[in-house]
């Protein structure tokens, strides 16, 4: 168990993917504590608690508060952190309510004004907490035993949901990615990992069997396909980003994130959870952004190719 962690700190551990990395660790022996806004264990869609969730130590806590949680922190060797939103309906339910509709389509497509984007969960829930987060963990001093630098794991995402989903979300990922970079540079005892997953499914709650074999078979068709042959992601990847206009002054039109979605395929959320573990083994010494296909060599689904700061994107 000594060769990766003795205890883990999972931000949002009762959540879909922060469940499959609590019940991930705890097959590899580690120890797990998760802290969440109710500190109550997961639950299945059905309402069940799994046998795996007595193992774990609940906790609430406001990731925007160091002091619910400074106490956890010396005393585990990593923090992963898994909350987020996808949907941020704050301000569409508002401009739906108001039939504010044009509105509401700026909205979806990332080009209302800079200061209406800035507001709402996405900057919170997506970029605030892990950055406070990160801050409070770099600030806690190990206890004693703890000698491997600390990896903090964000789960980030591959944009390759626009346009149906608004652009704030990937661009707040983004964000989050950059300021816990920066907060790294000024300690070296610890290192930062954003895994980006695709579509995330579950073969029991989450199936999803349509799009997912859909986007499996698109990807594959593009790795299989020689560079020379143009194929559809790279015709909208080209499209996106020589010929149609930005979707914002940082993020490129959503064409490209179509084009990630026909090329990366979907990854089931207990392989995202054991690529998660897998990545705080300070032997692997894995570092900064880590796409789909990176994450299946950490779990040994291929071999070759280098693990540290490899993205699909």
């Amino acid at each position: 168990m000594s060769a990766i962690a003795q205890k883990i700190l999972v931000v949002g551990g009762n959540g879909f993917v922060g469940s499959a990395v609590c019940k991930a660790a705890l097959a590899r022996g580690m120890g797990v504590t998760s802290v969440s806004s109710s500190g109550k264990p997961y639950r299945t869609p059905k309402g069940h608690t799994p046998d795996w969730t007595e193992k774990v130590e609940w906790r609430k806590a406001d990731a925007m508060n160091p002091d619910t949680y400074a106490d956890i922190l010396p005393g585990v060797n990593a923090v992963v952190h898994t909350i987020g939103t996808l949907l941020d309906n704050t301000q569409r339910n508002k401009q739906f309510h108001d039939k504010d509709f044009v509105g509401l389509l700026k909205s979806i497509t990332g080009i209302s004004p800079v200061e209406a984007r800035h507001l709402g969960a996405y900057d919170k829930l997506n970029r605030d907490t892990a950055i406070r987060m990160c801050e409070a963990f770099t600030a806690s001093k190990p206890a004693q035993g703890i000698t491997h630098v600390r990896p903090f794991v964000y789960v980030s995402a591959e944009d390759f949901h626009r346009p149906a989903i608004s652009v704030r979300y990937i661009e707040t990922k983004l964000e989050a990615e950059r300021k816990i970079d920066e907060i790294m540079k000024d300690h070296p005892q610890f290192r930062a990992v954003h895994v980006r997953p695709s579509m995330i499914y579950d073969t029991e709650t989450r199936p999803m069997t349509i799009p997912v074999n859909l986007f499996t078979f698109s990807a594959w068709m593009h790795a299989a396909m020689p560079s020379f042959v143009p194929m559809p992601a790279s015709i909208f990847r080209w499209l996106g980003r020589s010929v149609f206009p930005k979707a914002t002054e940082q993020t490129p039109s959503a064409l490209v994130s179509m084009a990630t979605l026909m090329s990366v395929p979907p990854i089931r959320v207990d392989h995202l959870a054991e690529a998660i573990c897998a990545s705080l083994d300070p032997a692997k010494n894995v570092r900064g952004p880590i796409g789909v296909r990176a994450m299946r060599e950490l779990i040994g689904w291929s071999k070759g190719g280098h693990i540290t700061a490899l993205s699909d994107s």
